[in-house]
């Protein structure tokens, strides 16, 4: 409880910079929430689900400070998100490897229509990259979302990690959104709190994951 109560204390300071427009405390708040369900995985059963998980906050969490970082780094900030979505797929298929094929149209679903809203727009030298991301965006919501009615899970487990895979891509969707599309004066917070409601739901999902 303590490491949620620590993460819950780094939003409110990061929104706080963000409100007030000071952006050293953002960068410096901004990566607490997930340091702080680092600290509170470790009370989870150890095992490649939990492993797997974790190095997908790592990455996360990287991605989180090259996204702030002054400068343009965003296309190192995507890259580390990418490992950090391969990583939670990883994860999923260590629990599932049905086929899942509704599951599956609907991740094709929803990472196209991401896909197809951003290249709308004119993606030019990013068109690749961002195709590539959309694919591993659209890899990982599929398992997450095959892992829903296995026999051997816990159905708490699942759909936890089902609708945080989902806010993920929510926010990444709004991430692109805002910066290539259209802008909007909600998008940093809109996008802030769909990353860390769907990358508590993803840390939460390893607790209590199998069936005794």
């Amino acid at each position: 409880m303590r490491w949620l109560l620590l993460g819950l204390a780094g939003a409110a300071v990061f929104l706080y910079g963000r409100i007030t427009g000071d952006a050293q405390l953002s960068l410096l708040t901004k990566g607490i929430p997930v340091i702080a369900l680092l600290l509170w995985l470790r009370q989870a059963p150890a095992g490649t689900y939990r492993r797997w998980i974790c190095i997908g906050l790592v990455f996360s969490l990287a991605g989180d400070i090259l996204l702030d970082w002054p400068g343009d780094l965003f296309v190192f900030g995507l890259g580390a998100f990418l490992i950090g979505h391969l990583a939670y797929l990883r994860a999923y298929v260590s629990d599932s490897r049905l086929p899942a094929l509704p599951a599956l149209l609907l991740a094709l679903i929803a990472g196209g229509a991401m896909f197809a809203i951003l290249a709308s727009s004119g993606l030019g030298e990013l068109l690749i990259p961002v195709a590539c991301y959309a694919t591993a965006i659209s890899l990982m919501l599929w398992r997450a979302l095959a892992r829903i009615g296995h026999p051997d899970l816990q159905p708490g487990s699942t759909w936890l990690a089902a609708v945080g895979a989902a806010l993920f891509v929510l926010s990444d969707s709004l991430i692109g959104i805002d910066r290539f599309v259209t802008s909007f004066d909600a998008a940093p917070y809109a996008i802030i709190l769909t990353y860390w409601l769907g990358q508590w739901g993803i840390a939460a999902s390893a607790f209590r994951r199998t069936k005794a």
